[in-house]
């Protein structure tokens, strides 16, 4: 990693099931395109009467791998651009398995040898590393840019707070213990496994409290038209974010009364960031 840093910088891996279908259906497309465009490796000396329909297989072997790899690594919380390359080399690996039993069996009818193979998995890493590294960085500078930009335009619209009448007490109760928050004073919520925290302010002082409960709980309990979950561990009053920065994973939600970012999850950026966008000067 010291040797290249850019490896190490955070990557939007996918995370809804909807997602990981339809850039798996991308990955083994492309591969089935390139073969018939380009026809790499000889493939132009294979003459066949079925010869595309005999290509097509490479793409579903291509899209179940990526598909399951991709399913698998979704439930990891730390994702960055080393860890998406290593994904694809290993679907590639595995891709190349898969597909030197399929070409032995029925494209070449050749015997089963371990040289045999090597090309094989050469012709793989061959294919599909040069495009992943493009795919990955394409990916990662353009969904960057995008929400630095989308950021830098909702900090600008995002207007100071006015001291405006209290809307609602957010009542939250764990059976042993009882809170009752104004809403306008409300802050955040962070998940600490069987714990949150709550942060709030008290006659404008930072309070912190430590309750044995679940997040979800919680949310069944508070939650408004600002006060909003935004992430697996967070919940967030919108109307107290000050500013907002966006890299390529998305975006990080700033509140001047604490000293760290609340992230914003790609799953629920369509719900949060349309309302911040709503508020203007």
């Amino acid at each position: 990693m010291a040797l290249f840093p850019f490896l190490s910088y955070s990557y939007p891996k996918s995370e809804s099931f909807r997602e990981i279908l339809i850039s798996s259906l991308g990955a083994g497309i492309t591969v089935y395109l390139f073969l018939v465009i380009f026809q790499p490796f000889g493939t132009e000396n294979f003459h066949h009467p079925y010869k595309y329909s005999l290509l097509f297989p490479y793409c579903i072997i291509f899209t179940f791998l990526f598909f399951v790899v991709s399913l698998f690594t979704s439930r990891f919380l730390y994702w960055n651009i080393g860890t998406e390359l290593l994904k694809i080399i290993t679907v590639l690996f595995l891709g190349s398995v898969l597909s030197y039993f399929y070409n032995s069996l029925f494209v070449s009818h050749v015997e089963f040898s371990l040289g045999n193979y090597f090309y094989m998995l050469l012709y793989s890493l061959a294919l599909g590393i040069p495009v992943s590294v493009i795919y990955i960085l394409s990916r990662y500078i353009y969904l960057k840019n995008l929400h630095e930009i989308t950021a830098r335009k909702i900090s600008q619209q995002l207007s100071p707070e006015i001291n405006a009448p209290s809307v609602r007490l957010l009542k939250i109760n764990n059976n042993t213990t009882e809170l009752i928050i104004d809403e306008s004073d409300f802050l955040c919520a962070v998940s600490m496994e069987n714990y949150c925290s709550l942060y709030f302010l008290n006659n404008g002082t930072i309070q912190k409290q430590l309750m044995r409960i679940s997040l979800s709980s919680i949310l069944k309990q508070i939650e408004t038209d600002s006060v909003k979950k935004c992430h697996r561990s967070y919940i967030i009053n919108l109307r107290k974010v000050k500013n907002l920065m966006g890299n390529a994973q998305g975006y990080k939600l700033i509140l001047p009364e604490i000293d760290f970012m609340i992230p914003v999850s790609r799953s629920f950026i369509p719900d949060i960031i349309p309302q911040l966008q709503q508020k203007k000067h």
